[in-house]
């Protein structure tokens, strides 16, 4: 994943951040983080590419070696932003380390991969003081006319949009953003600032690794560095949210009032527009038992996004647990509509005990 930072409310836009394994004081060069170790290479033609197949073959027998315990079994986990090689010596990869391996292996097989985003996603976490908002990436891979994806991670991720084509470069740069959060977490400063510099160099056109290495600044001791990073991130995009969040927050600790207000209302008027926002607020609402106002929020995300069936599952838990069972059922039985597979049959027994209390 890809991981947004905010200060206090510090906010870097990318994939989530982790705890992998401790790099060198020098970051990685591109070439290196995508390169394939010699043994995957071979493993990979002796199972994978030995047997002529059709292109569409070749794919399924790349995803099978890349899942089957027979062959690499790479497992999940969000705090693995690994390379290529570290993804393999640890059989463990986040989204972003899984679609580097995905795309690297796909192109020894001689298909057409490349990366893909998807920018409007629901996952946060909090580590001390620092919220992460994270996006999502996943592997393409054109054949003729089609357009399939390779996505580890699919059934986790609350997606608004489809994922679209991003350049290496781009793919990368989510690579170094992440491991300059692992090191803010790590307390490494001057390692995260190298980190965040070849972002910087590769992509200088985005404006998440700008608002990041604003983080960055601010906490080596850089105020000023930190103002001069928000600015430029706001200029390359000016709805930025994490941007917006932090150079809010550092007019607000300057005592530039005025200034903090502005970019607060800015602020709201992007959120009032972001359904993830409400139904995170929502779920806030919820733990601290105001439901009427974990409703009202629940309402208004799925307003802006009614068909994500998790939407309505909040809404339903809200109104269950303030006492009205009659509209829980309702919103209940509109996650079950929505849903599919293991969560389909999960809301169909909730509905089902629902029902029973009713009676």
């Amino acid at each position: 994943m890809i991981a947004t930072l905010m200060a206090a409310t510090l906010a870097m836009a990318g994939l989530a951040p982790a705890a992998a394994p401790a790099p060198s004081a020098q970051p990685p060069t591109p070439a290196e983080v995508m390169a394939l170790p010699e043994p995957l290479r071979r493993e990979f033609h002796a199972k994978v590419l030995t047997t002529p197949r059709k292109s569409e073959q070749r794919l399924r027998r790349m995803v099978e070696f890349l899942f089957s315990p027979d062959d690499l079994g790479m497992r999940y986990d969000i705090t693995a932003n690994h390379t290529v090689a570290e993804a393999y010596a640890t059989r463990q990869a986040n989204c972003l380390s899984f679609t580097l391996l995905a795309i690297a292996l796909a192109r020894e097989a001689g298909l057409q991969a490349y990366g893909q985003q998807i920018d409007e996603t629901l996952a946060w976490r909090q580590e001390q003081d620092t919220l992460y908002r994270t996006h999502h990436v996943n592997a393409g891979v054109r054949i003729r006319h089609r357009q399939l994806t390779v996505d580890v991670a699919w059934d986790q991720v609350i997606a608004r949009k489809p994922p679209r084509e991003i350049s290496d470069a781009r793919l990368l740069v989510h690579y170094y953003n992440n491991r300059a959060a692992d090191l803010l977490e790590a307390g490494r400063l001057d390692d995260a600032l190298r980190y965040a510099g070849v972002a910087k160099g590769l992509d200088p056109t985005y404006a998440v690794t700008w608002s990041n290495t604003g983080v960055l600044h601010l906490r080596h001791g850089d105020p000023a560095q930190a103002e001069q990073h928000y600015l430029q991130a706001l200029r390359l995009d000016p709805m930025a949210p994490g941007a917006l969040s932090n150079l809010a927050a550092h007019y607000q600790r300057t005592g530039d009032v005025e200034a903090a207000g502005q970019l607060q209302a800015r602020l709201q008027r992007v959120q009032a527009r972001d359904p993830f926002h409400h139904f995170l607020q929502g779920a806030q609402h919820e733990r601290e038992g105001n439901f009427a106002l974990a409703i009202r929020d629940y309402r208004q995300a799925i307003k802006l996004f009614p068909d994500e069936h998790r939407f309505h599952f909040g809404l339903a838990r809200a109104y269950f647990l303030q006492g009205d069972h009659r509209r829980a059922g309702k919103a209940l039985a509109r996650a079950e509509r929505l849903s599919e597979g293991d969560q389909r049959r999960l809301y169909h027994a909730k509905l089902d005990a629902l029902r029973r209390l009713a009676h």
